[in-house]
């Protein structure tokens, strides 16, 4: 009997201008001089405006039981960005969203915790919308919640509520874009990193 080989889950590097640079094992990534990389955040939405918010498993390596927007995660090389977060959906919070649209094509941000481990990511927003239920994935997320989104977004704004730091800089500027989730814009796909592009279905 042969045993099936195990491949690492890669993620893509990008250089400062978000070109594509390789790949690297996502166990290997994430140290005290975490690279640049591509990755993605999702703002899931229900018919009635509520929004998810999700907890992070504790046995993450970074940011362990924060709360944090719906889900996170990176796309595989040569995979379109678009896939990457349906997947990530259905692995995490078991949801699949009945609308998926860019918002925030260029969001950047770079975070460093407690022990030195660096979050570096150029990492595009997503808005969706579902009318599921969620069932969380317990290797991926501890607990979700719905909240209001008016009432959340105040509470980030003004450090009421704590969440992870990409998901504070995110609110910032998806508050910029309106105080109702569904009449926001999509974004422009052009202004997404060279490397998200290329892989945009």
């Amino acid at each position: 009997m042969v045993t099936p080989v195990m491949t690492d889950e890669l993620v893509v590097l990008l250089d400062e201008h978000g070109n594509t640079l390789g790949h690297a094992p996502k166990a290997t990534v994430h140290t005290t001089t975490t690279p640049l990389h591509l990755a993605f955040s999702c703002y899931v939405f229900d018919p009635d405006g509520r929004f998810l918010l999700s907890r992070r498993a504790l046995g993450k390596k970074t940011w362990p039981g924060v709360w944090t927007n719906s889900c996170c995660g990176h796309p595989s090389p040569g995979e379109p960005v678009a896939d990457a977060v349906t997947r990530r959906l259905a692995d995490e919070v078991g949801l699949v969203v009945d609308d998926l649209t860019l918002v925030l094509p260029a969001f950047r941000y770079r975070a460093v915790m407690p022990d030195g481990v660096v979050e570096n990511e150029l990492c595009p927003v997503f808005r969706a919308v579902t009318s599921a239920e969620p069932v969380a994935n317990p290797a991926e997320v501890d607990d979700v919640e719905w909240v209001a989104w008016p009432e959340f977004t105040r509470e980030v704004l003004d450090g009421t509520r704590p969440v992870s730091p990409w998901c504070r800089l995110q609110v910032e500027e998806l508050a910029a874009l309106g105080p109702d989730p569904v009449r926001w814009a999509a974004g422009d796909v052009d202004a997404l990193p060279p490397a998200a592009r290329v892989l945009t279905g």
